[in-house]
């Protein structure tokens, strides 16, 4: 790639180090969407090993492109997203894409047409950790960052996509618990 291509391109998705999205950390402040991105790439690498099958390097792949087109579009939260922002948010990714050269464009979005079909188990286990990289974020911050909507939603949210796999469903669970432990906490510190 010529360095002049790639430096224009990483200026546009510098935009992902800006972007927030309905997630705090423990600091306090919001988290960026290259910051889901890249834990979730962490997460990915973690959870390989469970799965002999699945292509690493595709998956880690997946993990970074899955929201590109986030620093066009911004993030939109999950219990918001319309299929039209599904739609837009595809488009924006695809319209970074064209600025890349062969075989970059057609290996990415090639990735992207893989996680959106959802049937390999590189795009199931992201569809998964996406989903539950959120709910950890979610758990990790403080409780009055939480929407009322959210003490429901973390209890339930991500377990249509996490049913594909048994080792998925165990994590699933285990942050499912870590939520009910969490929205336990709070109620007993506000008994006092």
């Amino acid at each position: 790639m010529n360095q002049r291509t790639l430096i224009n391109f990483l200026n546009k998705i510098e935009k992902l180090k800006c972007n927030t999205r309905h997630s705090w950390t423990t600091t306090g402040r919001k988290e960026s969407v290259a910051e889901h991105s890249w834990r979730l790439a962490v997460m990915a690498m973690l959870c390989a090993d469970e799965f002999p099958e699945l292509d690493t390097e595709k998956l880690l792949k997946m993990c970074l492109v899955h929201d590109l087109g986030e620093a066009l579009t911004g993030d939109v939260p999950a219990f918001k997203k319309t299929e039209q922002d599904e739609a837009c948010e595809d488009g924006a990714i695809l319209k970074l894409l064209e600025d890349l050269p062969s075989p970059h464009f057609e290996e990415w979005a090639a990735l992207l047409a893989e996680l959106k079909s959802g049937v390999t188990t590189e795009a199931k286990l992201l569809k998964s950790l996406d989903n539950l990289e959120a709910l950890i974020s979610h758990n990790e911050a403080d409780l009055a960052s939480w929407l009322p909507l959210e003490y429901e939603l973390n209890l339930i949210y991500g377990q249509k996509n996490c049913e594909w796999s048994a080792w998925t469903k165990v994590l699933r669970e285990e942050v499912r618990q870590d939520s009910l432990n969490k929205i336990s906490e709070e109620t007993l510190i506000g008994d006092f």
